[in-house]
């Protein structure tokens, strides 16, 4: 009797999407919607002043990354019903809406050389629901995001968040340097280099000054860029790039 033949191994590199002030701009200003119903949420629950609230919400973003990591550690607040409060209640209907382009762009990847892969410090519902509104889904093949639903919270740029989104997107160690990342913070940048992940892309604004050190290994400051920095992954310009070989070998 013949042995079952072993499934096949998938071993695509992973391309990492972050989502806030990436997938969107920041002039959509969630960042600055959150950063009300955040302290909102300090003013109600803890019981502070205005001032008081604003203090320690930057002072737990400073030392965490995430006010929310903050708060469970030193207040012991239930981060489900954080999140309903402060992620979820963000009216996000009136500042995101269906990206055609950036659709077209991530449909041009190929997906038989690449997997997309969300990675996220959201809960996946807020996550999802940016998704949704950006007319993004089916898209990404999975995402991993911070789980509010745990005791200990794990989020970039902790190397534990890393090795969780590898695990959720079936990265071997082995997988590591071919792994892409785009993100918007320099930390987060830094920290993927530091982890091994080979291509790291700082998401800037127009207006954002160039930096003086590399977070990562590559900038852009519009997603179309990522065309011209992998072109061997979009179906377009591989085909264009192939055509042009082609084209060169005939005329030798």
């Amino acid at each position: 009797m013949a042995s079952p033949t072993p499934p096949a191994t998938d071993d695509r590199p992973v391309f990492f999407f972050d989502i806030d002030n990436c997938l969107y701009p920041r002039s959509a200003k969630v960042h600055d919607m959150m950063k009300v119903l955040i302290r909102q949420y300090f003013t109600t629950h803890l019981s502070l002043s205005s001032s008081d609230a604003a203090y320690l919400h930057e002072e737990y973003y400073k030392s965490y990354g995430l006010a929310i990591e903050g708060l469970v550690r030193h207040h012991k607040i239930d981060s489900l019903d954080y999140n309903r409060k402060v992620d979820d209640a963000l009216p996000l209907e009136n500042v995101l809406h269906p990206n055609p382009a950036l659709r077209a762009l991530l449909l041009d990847i190929d997906t038989t050389k690449v997997k997309l892969w969300l990675f996220t410090n959201a809960y996946v519902t807020h996550g999802r629901r940016v998704e949704r509104l950006l007319g993004l889904e089916g898209i990404f093949e999975g995402i991993s995001f911070c789980d509010y639903a745990q005791e200990t919270l794990v989020c970039k740029p902790k190397p534990a968040a890393f090795e969780m989104a590898e695990r959720d997107a079936g990265v071997t160690k082995e997988m590591r340097g071919r792994a892409l990342f785009i993100d918007d913070s320099a930390i987060n940048c830094k920290a993927a280099v530091e982890w091994g992940w080979g291509r790291v892309v700082q998401k800037l604004e127009e207006e954002d000054p160039e930096p003086e050190v590399m977070a990562g290994t590559h900038v852009v400051r519009d997603m179309q860029e990522l065309r011209g920095l992998f072109p061997e992954i979009f179906k377009s310009t591989a085909t264009a790039a192939k055509a042009e070989a082609e084209a060169a070998e005939e005329g030798v």
